[in-house]
């Protein structure tokens, strides 16, 4: 369950594109949107392994709760709340880019992902208004590609395509407000 993104219901899935588009868009100026949403993926992945053998419901509401608690985190310790997010999109888009070439990561995964995640904190740390652009834009386009059934190549060029058109809108965006 939850594992395959591309075989939930069309009403997840046009959740999942909403929420990626949104994020996609105005990640930087919703970043308490972007972080609760990175909660739920987390919990979500988490209670699907740890709770496989409890009721779909209970998974749910698992994952309801890491969203939660990344959202109040968002709005309460901003600073840290990036780190976090950083960490987690960079080891979380790390993983499934390399996954989306049916990669077989083994166990390699989880190395994998905290390279990716010391990658990404170091870049929230470093660069915090950009950070939020290209986090929240990575985590915009995973959303959006990985409910698709595009083959791997398709989808890596709507991915990298939605990575530009975000940057664009989001940097635009920053601009008029900094003048």
């Amino acid at each position: 369950m939850f594992k395959d993104t591309t075989s939930v219901g069309p009403i997840a899935q046009l959740i999942f594109i909403l929420v990626g588009l949104i994020i996609l868009t105005l990640g930087r100026k919703l970043f308490w949107l972007l972080v609760g949403t990175l909660g739920f993926i987390v919990g979500l992945m988490l209670a699907a392994q740890w709770l496989s053998e409890q009721p779909d419901w209970l998974i749910l509401v698992a994952a309801l709760l890491g969203g939660i608690v990344g959202a109040l985190l968002a709005v309460f310790v901003q600073k840290i709340a990036v780190l976090i997010a950083g960490f987690v999109v960079g080891g979380w888009a790390l993983v499934w880019l390399l996954g989306l070439f049916n990669l077989d990561l083994g166990q390699w995964q989880w190395l994998l992902a905290i390279v990716g995640g010391i990658i990404g904190l170091i870049l929230a740390a470093s660069l915090f208004e950009a950070a939020l652009i290209v986090l929240s834009v990575l985590v915009g386009a995973v959303l959006i590609v990985q409910v698709t059934n595009f083959n791997a190549l398709i989808a890596a060029l709507i991915f990298l395509a939605l990575i530009v058109l975000g940057i664009v809108i989001q940097v635009k965006t920053w601009q008029r407000e900094s003048f």
